[in-house]
């Protein structure tokens, strides 16, 4: 299949759910995408859904309860359908209307949020699922392209006076507060927008991985326009 992303060796395309969820990761491919060109009017969706916070979970009923012209529809069935597949396949899938998430404004010098690129960590096996149908969508980088932020001299200068501790338990502490999940980009890096549409499985750091988990972040959002954004 030809697409945007098939020159990448980061990413694999497949055309099914099914691929997606059975497909193994190997080598440098950490990031699997079935690419989609949907149909229908995600825009009219979060027109008419109500944010009660800057991140409001949006349940089948909501969909269900809308009443929507034809493509809104399609729009819609599309969404319903991604969300009984990966509950079917054993994930538990969130639809959320976000207008952003929370900053992370403690320390000058790392940021743990997920503007910040980083990877996901889970004590048992298991794969990120995303995909953005409106508004800003999300990127990730090849691992070769960033470095755990923890390893720049600088910030690690900085962890360990906050740390203050005995040296033994500064790796404990820097797990236990995130900090290396987090990763900053080289400079000509070239981060990969995840785009519209597309169903997206991402690598995580679990005892069982056999690929590096992928690198990725939340976008800005763009001003006046909600996301809507599946994910688990």
């Amino acid at each position: 299949m030809r697409n945007i992303f098939s020159d990448n060796n980061q990413i694999g395309i497949v055309c099914t759910f099914s691929e997606l969820v059975d497909t193994d990761f190997k080598g440098e491919m950490n990031a699997l995408c079935w690419y989609r060109n949907l149909n229908g009017d995600f825009n009219e969706i979060v027109a008419r859904l109500s944010l009660k916070e800057n991140i409001t979970e949006i349940y089948p009923e909501d969909l269900i309860a809308l009443q929507l012209s034809e493509k809104g529809n399609i729009a819609r069935e599309i969404i319903l359908n991604d969300l009984q597949s990966l509950a079917d396949f054993g994930a538990s899938p969130s639809l959320n209307l976000l207008k952003c998430y929370e900053r992370d404004a403690e320390f000058d010098f790392i940021s743990t949020d997920v503007y910040s690129f980083h990877v996901d960590r889970s004590p048992i096996t298991t794969d990120t699922f995303l995909c953005t149908y409106h508004g800003a969508a999300s990127d990730i980088i090849s691992n070769s392209q960033a470095e755990q932020k923890i390893l720049i001299p600088e910030i690690r200068t900085k962890l360990k006076e906050l740390y203050n501790g005995p040296s033994e338990g500064f790796e404990n502490f820097l797990e236990e507060n995130y900090f290396d999940l987090h990763y900053q980009i080289h400079k000509n890096a070239e981060p990969i927008n995840l785009g519209l549409g597309h169903l997206w499985r991402l690598a995580v750091d679990h005892p069982k991985q056999q690929v590096l988990p992928c690198i990725h972040r939340a976008p800005i959002e763009n001003e006046g326009e909600y996301r809507l954004l599946l994910i688990c």
